[in-house]
């Protein structure tokens, strides 16, 4: 497997490749034990020898058991070194772009890197440093008898066959497995995401029903896997012992026809024993091999970015906001989602974005953070191309409250920081900017409260005035905001004006997606989306004059839901 020749694993295999060497050199000594007592203490009858043969044995089993413990501990190492240079790397680079992926893509990542480092932690790794003695062993057979020498060859070849045979009548099973097990486990992800939903709705029933479709499939997949695992383990396990007797029977022959000794007739049936054992091993872990295999396979081809951190630093930005010509098109074939959308802002210039329920609002606010990457066109900040910067260092100046609102369990202070180390001065800052400090104050703990997954011991205005506060902590110069008074109360859309007109006197360029245009007054620009093309910009109050009153009442305005403020 390429995976064992990965250079951030190449110290731990070398030192297991040199626990083999000698662990296999040791294991060969119990066979010579046997040979010499039957053929030379029996026939000296020396107590002397039988005791220097057994303390040399003994020494040697001493130290095949140090090699085999070294041997373990340098591949769960391994393990250890390849989890802890994919995992964060994997999680990073999902995080990262997760946007505009599959978001399920994180998760199996770091399945396979927990597959491969269970693999290199395992029996089956262990197997496969010890298949490559399988010719030395032969060969010392072959030198007590060539006979005998020809049947373990024979018997390994046969279990060679037989392995060949496991992975070609396994491979589909085990790709229908894998496949069917994380469809499972997705289907699962999303219900568990949904539950207060189907709870709410009376879905259960009809969600169970669902997932159980596609859990009854994947237990017919690892079944029909299973069986044939099973068979062919019971079949490489039934064939080493028939060979294992098979040489007993023909080194008895050698014996009573004087052409062999005793010793060679018992050394040889263990040293065979012990040559085909690894590939038994292999065969009965044929799937967990198959599984890491495929876990290197899929890890390889999803190349993770070079590392970021050698990319020259920007300079901190002003706000300076230029969008030239983006095209969003969300798959090959199907229609665009942004349509050629071209505008401009000053720093510290304010606009608001609306247009009917799928305009595109929502898309164009992702793509003026970079979390969506547009098929033609790009958005500047001061000038640069946004999808150049490191994106941590980019998020330093971003602020951005989403559509739906979540927030990470932990403290109010918290998610505030955005999960840094918290600095009282600026998470407080952050929350008189957006006048949310007095609503924090009347909560049981302050900001010490803890909000529980997601927000859930908060109301929704509570949660999006805290996460409207973590979207201004650091004092960033682009602020997007996507509804942000969705869930607010009439004193909630008084502090958000007050923010707003807060983040204008720092000249903060703000966007803000929005159903209600009364919002729209209190901001410098306004754009009307209408099929993700951008059919009005300019002014808010010429674009507002421009629109005619019935195209406005259009506009669709959600009423606000009830929350405590």
């Amino acid at each position: 497997m390429n995976l064992l020749f990965a250079a951030q694993l190449r110290p731990f295999v070398l030192l297991a490749v040199a626990a083999s060497l000698l662990l296999n050199l040791c294991m060969l000594v119990p066979s010579i034990y046997m040979l010499q007592v039957f053929d030379r203490v029996f026939a000296s009858r020396s107590v002397e020898t039988l005791a220097m043969l057994s303390l040399f044995a003994l020494l040697t089993l001493a130290l095949a058991y140090c090699m085999d413990t070294a041997r373990a501990r340098a591949l769960a190492f391994a393990g250890r070194a390849l989890d802890a240079r994919l995992s964060p790397a994997a999680l990073s680079n999902a995080l990262r772009h997760a946007p505009g992926r599959d978001r399920a893509d994180a998760a199996d990542r770091l399945r396979d890197v927990a597959q491969l480092r269970n693999f290199l932690g395992g029996s089956g790794a262990m197997a496969l440093f010890d298949a490559p003695w399988l010719p030395i062993y032969l060969l010392v057979i072959g030198l007590m008898h060539p006979l005998l020498g020809v049947t373990a060859a024979l018997g390994a070849a046969s279990l060679a066959l037989l392995a060949v045979l496991t992975e070609r009548f396994t491979r589909d099973s085990a790709q229908a497995a894998l496949r069917d097990s994380r469809l499972v486990s997705h289907h699962t992800e999303a219900l568990t995401r949904n539950a207060e939903v189907i709870a709410a709705m009376g879905m259960g029933g009809a969600a169970v029903r669902a997932w159980q479709a596609g859990h009854d499939q994947l237990l017919d997949a690892q079944a029909r896997l299973g069986a044939s695992s099973v068979r062919f383990a019971a079949l490489a396990r039934t064939a080493r012992q028939g060979l294992q007797i098979a040489a007993l029977g023909i080194g008895a022959w050698l014996v009573i026809d004087a052409n062999a000794s005793p010793g060679i007739m018992v050394a040889a049936t263990i040293l065979i024993g012990r040559a085909l054992q690894p590939v038994e091993h292999l065969i009965g872990g044929w799937k967990q091999l198959l599984d890491a295999r495929g876990a290197w396979q899929r890890l390889s081809e999803r190349r993770l970015p070079a590392d970021a951190g050698t990319r020259l630093e920007l300079p901190a930005p002003q706000g300076q906001l230029a969008v030239e010509r983006v095209m969003v098109v969300p798959a090959a074939g199907r229609p665009a989602l942004i349509k050629n959308v071209a505008f401009a802002l000053d720093a510290g210039e304010s606009l608001g974005i609306v247009g009917p329920s799928g305009s595109g609002k929502t898309t164009l606010a992702r793509v003026l953070l970079g979390l969506t990457r547009p098929a033609s066109g790009c958005v500047r900040l001061d000038g640069a191309d946004i999808a150049s910067w490191e994106r941590d260092a980019l998020g330093r100046h971003l602020g951005y409250l989403p559509q739906d609102v979540s927030l990470f369990a932990g403290t109010v202070a918290q998610n505030i920081a955005r999960l840094a180390a918290v600095d009282p001065a600026a998470v407080v800052e952050a929350a008189m900017l957006a006048q949310a400090h007095e609503m924090i104050l009347r909560l049981p703990e302050g900001y010490d409260t803890q909000v529980g997954e997601g927000g859930a011991v908060l109301s929704g205005g509570q949660r999006q005035r805290i996460a409207l506060a973590r979207a201004l902590h650091g004092n960033p110069k682009l602020v997007v905001l996507d509804e942000p008074n969705a869930h607010l109360d009439a004193a909630g859309e008084v502090a958000l004006t007050a923010a707003l007109q807060a983040l204008k006197a720092r000249r903060t360029t703000v966007i803000v997606v929005a159903h209600r245009p009364a919002l729209m007054a209190h901001l410098d620009k306004l754009a009307v989306l209408k099929d993700g093309a951008l059919e009005a910009f300019g002014s808010s109050a010429s674009v507002l004059a421009r629109l005619r009153p019935q195209a406005v009442r259009q506009l669709p305005v959600r009423a606000p839901k009830e929350a405590v403020a």
